[in-house]
């Protein structure tokens, strides 16, 4: 049988020269190879540079400074824990680099206010912690969603609501807590009520000498992605690097939230926090803390893979990005996120790796 069976005619006046239909499957087939190699070309040169990031060895020295931290869930003030675990908890951090405890102590309610029914077991715990290990601070972590994606949440647009935030900031502080750390989301870089919320903060936390500290959105990987995210997702997920850095001139602390990445292997995840942990140290002041976040959780999702998004490859990151950006900065750290979902293995990293 002939190759050529399904014909038509070609519409050039010849009318007697046949044209294979598979002609018009080949184009098809070209074409939808042209389109896939638009979408992956780009995603492949971003794989290599990323692989890229996490060659080399790390310098000599790029180990904790003693000025990391931990988010601990609500169950430390609500009266869940004892004082057995605190005695565990001392007994944890003994010989690591962590100073700060991030202890959720809201969350906030979207009109800013705070009822102190939310953390009654406040005063225990920061006292048995500073019995049991001296030097360590306890830091109020306060959050809430916020109406930046959807209706519902905080508005930082309104003056009132930035108002009671304030007010809430000032009675947990009464409360004896050594700090305060905030971690506003949905955040939307280049958001000027939430800049002019942590200046009136830092007000409150500088008149009684505790930290002003906040939980960050990770920077652009790319130029301005956080402007095509947005327009094409409607969720810009990613701040620019001058507004990380108009953040970080406005606190005593900020550590960047590098997880839930989407990264699929372990050596782009690794790449991706060498590269966040550059672009963090560039704008960062030196008297501010930075710290970047360790993934001490689990969870299998388009946003996080737990087999790619592990301790090692976070912390093999870190110390590439802060050996070729900034290897002497003091004020330098990691944070562990969070203290109920983390294994053995991942204190054994971060003791192993980072601690040293």
């Amino acid at each position: 049988m002939s190759d050529v069976q399904d014909i038509q005619t070609e519409g050039d006046g010849d009318k007697d020269r046949p044209v294979p239909k598979r002609r018009h499957r080949r184009w098809i087939r070209w074409s939808v190879l042209g389109l896939v190699l638009v979408v992956l070309l780009p995603l492949l040169t971003v794989a290599v540079a990323l692989r890229l990031n996490y060659t080399g060895d790390p310098a000599d020295g790029t180990y904790t400074r003693d000025k990391d931290a931990i988010w601990l869930g609500h169950a430390w003030v609500d009266g869940r824990k004892t004082d057995a675990d605190v005695t565990a908890l001392a007994r944890r951090l003994r010989d690591t680099g962590i100073r700060d405890l991030y202890v959720h102590a809201g969350p906030l309610e979207h009109d800013g206010t705070l009822p102190a029914s939310a953390y009654p077991r406040a005063r225990w715990l920061i006292g048995a912690v500073h019995k049991a290990a001296p030097g360590i601070r306890v830091q109020a972590w306060l959050g809430d969603k916020l109406a930046t994606e959807s209706p519902d949440g905080m508005r930082l647009a309104e003056k009132d609501t930035r108002a009671a935030v304030v007010r809430s900031t000032r009675e947990i502080l009464a409360a004896g807590f050594d700090g305060a750390h905030f971690d506003l989301e949905p955040l939307h870089s280049g958001d000027q009520n939430y800049l002019d919320l942590l200046d009136a903060l830092h007000r409150v936390t500088r008149a009684r000498g505790v930290p002003l500290s906040v939980a960050a959105h990770q920077i652009d990987p790319l130029p301005a992605l956080h402007s095509v995210a947005g327009t094409l997702a409607g969720h810009p997920k990613w701040w620019s690097q001058a507004y990380f850095g108009e953040v970080a001139r406005r606190v005593d602390q900020i550590a960047v939230m590098s997880y839930d990445t989407s990264t699929p292997l372990e050596s782009l995840y690794g790449g991706y926090v060498a590269q966040q942990t550059s672009l963090a140290l560039e704008v960062t002041p030196d008297s501010t803390d930075l710290l970047m976040g360790l993934p001490f959780y689990r969870e299998n999702n388009f946003d996080h893979w737990s087999f790619a998004e592990t301790v090692p490859a976070a912390v093999r990151g870190v110390r590439l990005g802060l050996s070729r950006t900034d290897a002497d900065r003091a004020n330098f750290g990691v944070a562990l996120y969070v203290d109920f979902a983390a294994t053995e293995g991942d204190w054994a990293a971060y003791e192993r790796d980072w601690v040293r």
